[in-house]
Order: structure tokens, then sequence, then C-alpha cells
């Protein structure tokens, strides 16, 4: 029986720290020894993070890293390593052409994987296919890889490529299947949004089948700017079956035994296996490497299969470990919350108490002339249950101060956003000051409905150094917060704020819904303008009023300016409101 033993290394990486990553690969290259392992594979990008953006375009970053990758296959001695690092054309046997088509730049850079053993570096694999949309700028960087190393390691071919290559049914893997390829060792930093894990398993599931082999897939972990990345590193065998999945949002060694066998009665049984000729078969390249190994001495392990977590469930996951990673790896320790009484302030708070801890997050409750009684209980009640410090600063000494101070150069106009701005704002200085004085970063508050029409103040409720919620719609919002009430004991969010109409106390008796359509009318309309890029046309089609079809449309149009001005925030839906959308500001575009 042929059993290959690997161990997927699904670790939380922070960009530009090469030290730190190359210490976090090496302690799990020893316990994936402890594990009697043969093989250990790494995350995408892993000795420098994913995704390095400009840092690519400093040649001591590019060396710095090179450097490391040496280093740690002095690491490699009794196990394979499969390590993602930047590789560079100079440098590399895998990226030289023929000296006919030798490109004038011999510095190009690689998204590669470093294949490691005998304390040296035995091959490597350069990335075929560069994702180039949504959140991804590898054609700004990188040059696509040329040849397709394969592995022989105790009798078993292994094909090593690197996340978008297994995407493509024409891909690498095919190529690497029909040269003799029983397993695929693909490296990933797929960054998380709602069920994209399960559309992730149904595709290598198709992968896997349509080619007869088995297909290992490792994800990082973690959160870098907006991006999530979720784990869920995941194996599946020959016929399609997940065999082992590794923890959602969490860092995780999934070591397991890969049975070859049944790939070759599976080739055999359905005929796949063909032989390669012509352009194709001078792609691939053979690697030997024999290392000790104790078949018969070590114990099996046990199947490792984590459950599928729920899309909600998924996105506060997501969320907690967004903001942990966001404050701690930008140097942080407490962030400080402007609570209201309402319903985004109260989950954002009870997100940062799960990712950071109740002792590091502080609350900050100003009240308006306009505040009301129940806001008031409400913050007292919030924050008594998530145990958080929670400051009073009523702000309406300072309103009438500004009142005073412009009333002159407001005569005869009326009373209008611009004062309910200015509560905003001076509501923005106040946090702001908090975090001066006392180091704390400024979590924001608004969803993604409120950011989508501009229903927010620029330099007041705006104001901050991370955006929570900035992708999460406001009827989602209520859903995560019932979700979080779920769990525990104790409801950490007070029933009334779930209950009461949403407001921004700004002015007497107001409702969103006086500014807004319902959200349960609005959040849909969004989702078919912002994220699937419906027009007019479309979007009424569906069956909504065209008169709020267009003044919703107008806002999101009209709003750009703000959003291009708002502090980073995490990414949860297919397409996020930052990087992932990219409007022009100055724009003559309508879309009526």
């Amino acid at each position: 029986m042929r059993i290959l033993r690997i161990a997927m290394a699904q670790i939380d990486l922070l960009v530009g720290d090469i030290a730190g990553n190359m210490r976090r690969i090496t302690s799990m290259i020893k316990e994936a020894k402890k594990a009697g392992a043969d093989l250990v594979v790494f995350p995408e990008l892993a000795v420098t993070g994913y995704p390095p953006e400009d840092l690519l375009l400093k040649p001591r970053f590019i060396a710095d890293n090179q450097h490391a990758l040496a280093e740690l296959a002095r690491e490699c001695a009794g196990i394979v390593a499969v390590v993602g690092y930047v590789g560079q054309g100079s440098m590399l046997k895998e990226t030289m052409p023929p000296p006919s088509v030798v490109s004038a730049d011999r510095h190009e850079l690689y998204n590669a994987a470093a294949i490691m053993a005998d304390q040296r570096c035995v091959a490597t694999y350069c990335k075929r296919l560069l994702p180039n949309y949504g959140v991804f700028d590898e054609g700004r960087y990188f040059h696509p890889g040329r040849t397709l190393p394969l592995l022989n390691l105790h009798g078993i071919t292994l094909g090593v490529n690197i996340c978008e290559d297994i995407w493509f049914p024409d891909g690498p893997t095919r190529i690497q299947a029909m040269a003799g390829a029983e397993v695929i060792v693909n490296i990933n930093a797929s960054p998380f949004h709602i069920g994209k894990s399960r559309f992730r398993e149904q595709m290598l599931a198709t992968r896997a089948r349509e080619n007869g082999i088995i297909v290992t897939y490792t994800n990082t972990v973690g959160g870098q700017d907006e991006l999530i990345f979720d784990g869920n590193s995941v194996i599946v065998d020959q016929d399609g079956e997940v065999v082992a999945r590794a923890k959602a949002f969490e860092e995780d060694l999934l070591v397991a035994d890969l049975n070859v066998e049944g790939v070759t009665r599976s080739r055999l049984v359905h005929g796949r296996k063909k032989n390669l000729t012509g352009k194709s078969a001078g792609l691939i390249e053979r690697i030997t490497v024999e290392i000790p190994v104790q078949v018969e001495t070590r114990p099996p392990v046990d199947r490792h299969l984590e459950p599928v977590l729920g899309e909600l469930e998924e996105v506060y996951k997501g969320l907690v470990l967004g903001v942990r990673d966001y404050v701690r790896k930008n140097g942080f320790e407490k962030v400080v919350i402007g609570l209201s009484g309402g319903v985004d302030s109260a989950l954002t708070a009870a997100v940062a108490v799960d990712a950071l801890g109740a002792a590091n997050v502080m609350g900050v409750f100003m009240p308006s002339p306009y505040t009301s009684k129940e806001s008031v209980e409400d913050v007292a009640d919030l924050s008594e249950r998530l145990v958080i410090e929670c400051r009073t600063i009523s702000i309406t000494g300072l309103f009438e101060a500004y009142l005073h101070a412009l009333a002159r150069a407001f005569q005869g106009k009326p009373t209008d956003t611009t004062e309910e701005n200015l509560q905003a704002r001076i509501r923005g200085n106040i946090l702001m000051a908090f975090s001066n004085k006392f180091g704390h970063m400024v979590l924001t508050t608004g969803n993604k409905s409120e950011m989508s029409v501009g229903y927010a103040t620029l330099y007041g409720d705006m104001a901050g150094g991370f955006a929570v919620i900035k992708d999460v719609p406001k009827t989602m919002v209520y859903a995560l917060a019932r979700l979080r009430n779920r769990q525990g004991a104790t409801p950490v969010i007070p029933k009334r704020i779930l209950d009461r109409p949403p407001t921004a106390e700004l002015k007497p008796n107001q409702k969103d819904e006086d500014s807004l359509p319902p959200y349960s009318v609005l959040d849909p309309i969004l989702k078919s303008y912002v994220e699937e890029d419906r027009s007019v046309e479309e979007i009424v089609a569906i069956g909504f009023d065209r008169d709020m079809v267009m003044r919703v449309v107008r806002l999101v149009d009209q709003s750009e300016y703000k959003r291009r001005q708002a502090p980073v925030g995490i990414k949860i839906t297919h397409r996020g409101l930052g990087r992932d959308r990219r409007m022009p500001i100055t724009n003559g575009y309508r879309n009526s």
C-alpha cells in the first residue's frame, strides 16, 4: 500500500514580517516532523505574507525573502517542504526560457513555490495563472511560470501548483495529471467572502473527479487590511469526496495519510490516464526525492474533518478574526467605540470584545439634546452585559457653542442636515481625542447599507481607524446580533436595541426611514446595483419601484467621494466597498 503522510500548515502570517513568518514556518516544520509527515505544505507567499503589494517593488524586500528561504532549507532534513515565496527570474532555472526568447529583464518576479528536501531547494514551481480582478493585482507584479515540475516521493508522483492554477479545467492541474501526477499539492491565499468555502470545495471535487487525482488545498488564515483568509484547508480524494478539513478562521496543522492506491484503481476503472504529447510534454520537469520513512512503525492518524460553518457563523467569526489581526498586527492593544444605543455600535462592540477581550474595549457614550432615555438605558445595559468600561461625555454644551459661533454666518438659513452633521463631527473629534490620549484605535460602526448611500458623516461617524461592519448590510447586522445573542449563557445585546426602529437621533423623533427606504427594501436594491452591477431597468424588472431604484442609484453614485475617504473595513461579501469596487469619483455616467 502506498501511503503519503502530508501535513498542511494553515498559518496566520504578517505581510512584510519575513523574520516572524520564518519563525512560524520553522515551528510548523518541527511539528510536522513530530507527526511523522513525509511532506509539509505552507500557503501561497508564506515567506512574505499575502498580498505584499508594492513591497514587491523594493529590491531589498525581494532579496530578504530569498535569503530567508535559503535559511529555511536547512530545516528540511528528513522531510519535504513546499513553501510559497517570491521568485526572481535571474535566480530560477524554472523561469529561464530558451536563449532565443530571453527577456531583456532578467529580474522578473514570480509567485513561486519552493520544493525543498535534503536541506536544499530541489525545484521551484511558478504560478502560471495570475488573477487580476476583484481584490487581486498579480498581473501588476508577477510573470507567469513556464514549466511544471513533478515530484516523485516514495514512488508517489506529486504535482505542485498555486491557487488560481486549480480553478480552471484546462489549467496546470490537467497537464500534471496527464503527465502522471497522483496528488496535487495546491497552495493558496484565498480571501473569504460569504459562501466561498463551499464553492471552493465544489470546484475542488470537480477537479479531483475529472482528473482522477487527490487534491490537497492548503489555505492561509488571518486578516490583512480589508481581507480575511478563512483557512478551511481541505483534502479531496479522487472520487470528489472531502476526506479531511482544517478549522475555519483559526490556525491548524492538518495531518492526513493519503492512500494513493485509490487513484490507481480509479484510473484503471475510468481510463483517465493519458500520455502527454507535443508542447505540453515539454513543460514537465521530473524530480525524485528520497527521505527516510517508517511507514510500518508510525501509527495511522485520525481523520480530521471539521464541520462546515453556516453563513452567519462564518461571517461573525470572520469579523472577529479581522478585528483581532488588524488591531494587533498594527501595534494596538485596545480600541474605543462610540456607543449610541443602536444595533450597529452594539454589534461592533460585541465583535471587539470577542476579538480582543473586554478589558481592551472602551465605549464612549456622547448624548446630545436629541438622545432618548431609551438610548441612555440601553448603552448602560450593553456595557454591563459586555463588561466593558464606558465613559459618558455630553456633547450638548459643545453643540450649543458651535451653533452660537455659527449663528451670524448662518443667519436666515433654515436648520437642516448641517446641524445634524455638527453633532456627528463633535463625536468624531471626541473619539479621536481618546485615541490620541490613550493610544486606542477607533473602530467605526457604519454598515454597508449606510456607506453605500452616503448615510454617514464625513469626519464624523466615519472618523476612525477600522470599519468593522463596513461590508455588512443592515439586515445582516440584525441577524448577526441575534446570532451572537444565541451564543453563551445570556444575550449580550439588549432586546430593545434589536426591537427599536433604527435612528441617528440627530433631531427630534428622527428615524432612518425618514431618509431611506426600509432596509428590507434598500438592501436587495443595493446588492443588485453594487455587488451584481445590474442596471436600473434590470432592478425594476425584479419588482422594485422605479423612482425608489433611481433614488438609491443616485445616492450610491453621489457618495463615492465619501467612501474613498472612509477607513478600511472587513470584506465579507462577494463585492465589498473598497479595493473590490473601484469607481471613479468624478464620473459623468448615469445609469438612467
